[in-house]
């Protein structure tokens, strides 16, 4: 898949004003700071399309951009926020679930993991939430230029040891860097593959 035009549309604070257009999603979302942002904008060779910044959390809508003109990249609020209020917490938990559990044209939901970080509880329960959920998701092991091959191969093998006590099927596993765009072909090629347009 090329993709030869990608433009944002626009932001919301509810699954509810999202858009109305019925076009295919395929959804990114990740604890903070794991380089989402910087992903959706090496995948679409536009390096300034969506918001990147040193300080973790800097998305905190439903971020809506417009593939080839048939298809949407969705930028979601990464999981966790230490750093927030219980109370502010507990509103982005909300647009995230109702996000993944209302939006019909949701296809996929890439989860984003950081390749150097060992399974984090947050990640395992956001991964186990999806599960029981019935949505389906891909992992994506991020940043892995910060990293060896060996070290890279040994994480993904330990994410599917500890995910194997509680799946009989694995979900499917990639790997990305934004900084050297490995994986761009894969992730695109995964795309193309489930899309129905």
């Amino acid at each position: 898949m090329n993709i030869t035009s990608a433009q944002f549309v626009k932001s919301s604070s509810s699954v509810e004003e999202c858009p109305t257009d019925n076009l295919p999603e395929y959804a990114f979302i990740g604890r903070s700071n794991v380089g989402k942002s910087s992903l959706i904008n090496m995948l679409t060779g536009k390096p300034k399309l969506a918001l990147t910044g040193s300080t973790p959390g800097k998305t905190r809508l439903i971020n809506h951009f417009l593939i080839n003109e048939s298809w949407h990249i969705v930028d979601l609020p990464g999981y966790g926020f230490a750093r927030r209020g219980l109370k502010e917490r507990e509103a982005f938990a909300k647009m995230i679930d109702d996000y993944v559990t209302k939006r019909s044209q949701l296809v996929s939901l890439f989860i984003l993991i950081d390749s150097r970080i060992a399974p984090q509880a947050i990640d395992l329960k956001f991964i186990r939430d999806m599960g029981e959920k019935g949505i389906p998701f891909v992992l994506i092991m991020t940043k892995i230029d910060k990293i060896s091959k060996g070290k890279l191969q040994s994480a993904i093998a330990h994410y599917k040891d500890v995910l194997s006590e509680e799946w009989e099927e694995l979900p499917p596993f990639l790997v990305s860097s934004a900084e050297t765009k490995q994986g761009r072909d894969e992730i695109l090629h995964y795309i193309s593959q489930t899309i129905h347009l």
